[in-house]
């Protein structure tokens, strides 16, 4: 198997008495969706955020690539090339579909106009347009507040723009969660492309379903511990729901 493009060994957090990480372990190989999977607190968001930059472990090595680094900003983590798709989205709902696209990360006019801060909206547009063509993501009006949009379609611009800025991972947090039946497989169709366009995602969900029908694998997180690594195609989603509750046991590396 490839070397795993980012992993999270022994990590421990704690908030005061709660201990939120017991040693997790966790692993993303290239160009995969692995599904990480687990019971109300078992560590999944404290896990994730660990690894984007938004808590620092009190204990335990991050690897990317191969070689350990330090995760101390949402900043450091978007300069190894990883974005977070959040449950809230994160989007400036008064403005339009570009402009969220490239908040922060405004294009300048070029010349004179450029170097007294002028933003070329013409070409930030032109580049979103493209993205979202590319995603297979459809907005009728761009020039529209992203208050004006659907649930779906506002998750397809917040895809879209992880996908732009990113460069090996994207994390998404539940990604479907309060979406109907055709927005929720628009996003699963987004997320099948994402892996295809050569990145690997990592998909925070309850939905067993939906995990199965887009996880190359699965982790399984259980009291601040990962207790098993499976693949969908060897294993029921009675299994893996028994290894959140711990009715049934696996090694970590079953099916893996």
């Amino acid at each position: 198997m490839a070397e795993p493009v980012l992993e999270a060994r022994g990590i421990v957090k704690n908030f005061g008495r709660v201990h939120a990480l017991r040693g997790a372990n966790f692993t993303v190989y290239p160009q995969e969706v692995v599904a990480l999977v687990g019971d109300n607190g078992a560590g999944k968001s404290t896990l994730v955020k660990s690894l984007v930059g938004v808590h620092a472990p009190d204990s335990g090595e991050v690897l990317f690539e191969g070689r350990e680094v330090q995760i101390h900003t949402p900043s450091d983590a978007r300069a190894l090339g990883i974005e977070t798709v959040y449950q809230d989205l994160a989007l400036a709902e008064e403005i339009d579909p570009a402009a969220n696209m490239y908040l922060g990360r405004e294009i300048l006019r070029p010349g004179l106009r450029g170097r007294l801060g002028f933003i070329d909206k013409a070409e930030m547009r032109r580049r979103s347009d493209e993205a979202f063509r590319n995603l297979g993501v459809r907005i009728a009006d761009t020039a529209a507040p992203v208050a004006n949009m659907s649930g779906g379609q506002r998750q397809g611009v917040a895809i879209s723009r992880a996908v732009t800025w990113a460069s090996k991972v994207i994390f998404m947090d539940e990604p479907t969660a309060a979406l109907g039946v055709v927005q929720t497989r628009n996003v699963l169709d987004h997320i099948r492309r994402v892996r295809d366009q050569g990145l690997s995602v990592v998909l925070i969900s309850h939905n067993m379903p939906e995990v199965f029908e887009v996880a190359d694998r699965i982790e399984v997180l259980r009291l601040g511990e990962r207790v098993a690594r499976l693949r969908p195609s060897d294993v029921t989603m009675e299994d893996v729901v028994s290894a959140m509750t711990g009715a049934l046991k696996f090694h970590e590396e079953d099916g893996a």
